[in-house]
């Protein structure tokens, strides 16, 4: 069974910046397509990133320009940088594999907190 493994997460000022790793163990990601999601308090929880086996990113219209999503097979991690912090970020982030439909593959994990606020 895979475990998925997020952290990283923080309460920073709106502007600042942070770094979410997601490990994974009992799977290797490399031959998967991966994706960060982000669940703001109240909301469904919804893909802001993603990245295929080859490199390959996608991200939502709300976070271009601003997050970073790579991924390290060797270490079997993914990671999300995220610059220039938006109160809207605010909300419980996860990784997961997923297909090209969107359906996710394993179990969620328990999510990183990211809290931007003055």
């Amino acid at each position: 069974q895979v475990q998925l493994v997020e952290s990283g997460g923080g309460l920073v000022q709106p502007g600042g910046s942070l770094r979410l790793s997601c490990a994974a163990s009992g799977s290797s990601i490399s031959s998967a397509l991966m994706g960060w999601y982000h669940q703001a308090p109240g909301k469904q929880r919804d893909m802001v990133a993603s990245i295929s086996s080859g490199g390959i990113t996608t991200y939502a219209d709300s976070v271009k320009g601003r997050f970073t999503i790579s991924r390290d097979n060797a270490k079997n991690t993914v990671y999300l940088q995220i610059n220039n912090l938006k109160p809207e970020d605010t909300g419980v982030y996860y990784c997961n594999a997923r297909t090209y439909l969107g359906a996710v593959l394993w179990s969620w994990g328990q999510g990183t907190q990211v809290t931007v606020s003055s």
